[in-house]
């Protein structure tokens, strides 16, 4: 079984991920992405942030649920592709995903407050970077019952 192919070049633009040339690196923007969600949100025109969300702090049960949690998910989902390439955001996205379920006013405050950290580190992405050496490092870290109210764990890995 044969297969023609052609060679389309090097890639600039796929599944909206951005590839920008750096020297001998690769840098993985989804730069074009980060802003549909900010204009999906309505969070254009926001005061942008250069730091993340603190969203260390247990979040407590409450009665007050948010009004329109179609948009919470909906905007929580979108930020769940953005880590694709901003690693930054994976532990707080996945707070934040914890709660989809029946989000309150507190944790749209915390999404929002995600949003305009993204809003002002648009520029960041994933850079690749060849290298000399071939050895494998991998490294994980958990823990234990670490969330008070439902005693949830919550762990992560990283191989490099």
């Amino acid at each position: 079984m044969t297969f023609k192919i052609r060679d389309l070049g090097q890639p600039r633009f796929f599944l909206g991920i951005e590839t920008l040339p750096v020297g001998d690196t690769l840098v993985l923007s989804q730069r074009r992405y980060m802003k549909n969600i900010l204009t999906r949100s309505g969070m254009t025109d926001c005061k942008a942030l250069a730091t993340l969300a603190a969203v260390t702090k247990p979040a407590s049960p409450s009665s007050d649920l948010f009004k329109n949690p179609t948009q919470y998910r909906r905007i929580v989902g979108a930020l769940q592709y953005l880590t694709i390439t901003r690693l930054d955001l994976v532990y707080s996205v996945n707070r934040l995903c914890q709660f989809m379920h029946s989000p309150t006013t507190e944790h749209w405050v915390l999404l929002k407050r995600v949003l305009r950290y993204v809003k002002g580190t648009q520029d960041l992405g994933l850079r690749l970077t060849p290298s000399a050496s071939s050895d494998l490092h991998a490294y994980s870290d958990s823990d234990c019952a670490g969330c008070p109210i439902d005693r949830k764990s919550t762990s992560g890995y990283a191989v490099f």
